[in-house]
């Protein structure tokens, strides 16, 4: 009788030529608690998304109301156009590393990102990560909605000859603007529960109709003011001093903090590219040139309506509202409805779902993550987010970003230094695998976390009056590291992270 050698186990996943990786048939663990039908690998065959589709993604999302402000809202703290825009650009061009560096697995492995991070935080662990994003997604798409919501109303009053404004109250706030508010909502849940390859074809040609629409209004509101109008001549408040560089690094951490967010869930598009050069050229076309266009064309706009109105009128709801006939309004009218949809959508619904359904795979899909974001999205009164600059940008964008800022520096500490972008897929989806560390949390990222996240906005302070945190911060000797609260968290959660893993 001879000795048998033991046979090997067949191989679960492999690599196709352009290094593109997918689970070999009948290994995806199916009856796993930790697997669905959204959550697992996009197969290669499936994997079409091309350059084009990742840059007209990102001028959809870059085309909205809130990006259009921004440059407002930097001027408003003093700066002039021209910081205004500088500020934006460096941001964006900042922010596209990381958005690189965590898209790489999408294309490369088909998974989103909830699953991404279970190679870091643990098959159980990656609820962490993924609720703060879904949190922060959830804020997101109230405030988009509630502003979509604002745009159909202030335009459809002018289109039925106004009086919108005195219909009885609720809540402070006119009946007729909350029913506009509910109608934006449901539209945008209608579309969503369609699936993601509904939402890219309508990304393929919202976002550049978007970018026509602005064009129009730049034309028409230069046609009215007899050129650009004195706005680009008014200098800064601030100066490049001493008082400059106080507001512009909170403010640049605060645009960072705008896409931050996509900075972590990018792979939940990028695992439908199909390869590693449509992810980068799409993302690099798409996000900081688009970002960068958008907030000069806003201060050129505006510049207009100083020149025609008297005053410099920086929501392009007001200003399109000011057009004198029915074609124009209604024109404005679909502009704003299609810019905010294929923003809030794309940034702020696609996250969440797949999120929600890292939390419990059996019982939520994408379709319900879907609805459980929109419902959140109302409970958390996002007009309240929005009523100052000082609170959207040092509050709401500076906290958010600086801790999911942490979240990034972990990830990418995992996968490109640790684990030099290799992956088991089946180990993402099952109990007992290499991911599932001790109860399938993994200490190292959770600490890294929790010390990335205490140095990122321990010390959030606000002016008396003008946010919700102490003058001196909430943790007084981190207040100088606040106000660089993104790349505190990236850059110490990184290396605590590296750190800790060195220990075994």
């Amino acid at each position: 009788m001879t000795d048998t050698a033991p046979t090997a186990p067949a191989p679960t996943q492999s690599t196709a030529p352009d290094g593109r990786v997918e689970l070999n048939p009948g290994a995806y663990p199916e009856g796993s608690r930790y697997a669905n039908d959204d959550l697992r690998p996009i197969p290669v065959s499936q994997r079409h998304w091309g350059t084009y589709n990742f840059t007209a993604l990102w001028i959809g999302m870059a085309h909205n109301i809130p990006s259009w402000t921004l440059a407002s809202g930097l001027v408003a703290l003093g700066m002039d156009w021209k910081q205004a825009v500088f500020t934006i650009a460096l941001a964006n061009v900042i922010v596209l590393a990381p958005m690189l560096l965590t898209g790489h697995a999408g294309p490369k492995y088909g998974i989103p990102f909830p699953v991404l991070s279970r190679a870091s935080f643990g098959v159980r662990g990656a609820n962490l990560p993924a609720l703060l994003r879904a949190a922060v997604a959830c804020g997101w798409f109230g405030i988009q909605t509630w502003i979509g919501g604002q745009g159909v109303y202030v335009l459809l009053n002018k289109v039925f000859g106004g009086g919108w404004e005195d219909a009885a109250e609720f809540g402070g706030y006119p009946w007729t603007l909350w029913v506009c508010f509910a109608a934006f909502w449901v539209l945008q849940l209608a579309i969503i529960h369609r699936g993601m390859e509904a939402l890219r074809r309508f990304e393929n040609w919202a976002g550049p109709f978007v970018f026509v629409g602005a064009v129009v209004l730049l034309v028409w509101m230069a046609g009215r003011a007899g050129g650009l109008g004195p706005l680009l001549d008014q200098p800064s408040r601030l100066g490049w001093g001493g008082d400059f560089w106080p507001v512009f690094f909170p403010a640049l951490m605060g645009m960072i903090g705008f896409w931050s967010t996509l900075s972590l869930n990018i792979p939940d598009f990028t695992r439908f590219g199909k390869g590693q050069r449509a992810q980068v050229w799409g993302q690099t076309l798409g996000l900081p040139t688009t970002m960068t266009a958008f907030a000069l064309l806003s201060v050129l706009v505006t510049s207009g309506s100083q020149a025609v109105f008297g005053k410099p009128i920086w929501e392009p709801v007001d200003l399109a509202g000011q057009a004198d006939n029915t074609f124009g309004l209604l024109f404005a009218l679909l502009t704003v409805l299609i810019a905010t949809i294929s923003s809030n959508l794309a940034a702020n619904v696609v996250s969440p779902a797949y999120d929600l359904a890292n939390l419990a795979p059996r019982f939520i899909n994408f379709r319900t993550g879907a609805l459980v974001t929109g419902v959140i999205g109302v409970v958390i009164f996002p007009w309240k987010l929005i009523e100052s600059p000082e609170v959207y940008i040092y509050v709401w964008l500076g906290v958010v970003g600086g801790l999911l800022g942490t979240v990034a520096g972990i990830l990418i500490a995992d996968y490109w230094v640790v684990r030099r972008t290799s992956l088991e897929l089946v180990d993402l989806y099952s109990r007992g695998g290499r991911y599932w560390y001790r109860g399938g949390w993994n200490w190292r990222a959770v600490l890294a976390f929790l010390v990335g996240g205490l140095l990122a906005v321990g010390g959030s302070h606000s002016e008396p009056g003008a946010g919700p945190f102490p003058r001196d911060g909430l943790i007084p000797p981190l207040e100088p590291l606040a106000d660089y609260g993104w790349a505190v968290g990236l850059g110490s959660a990184f290396l605590v992270y590296l750190a800790l893993s060195r220990r075994r």
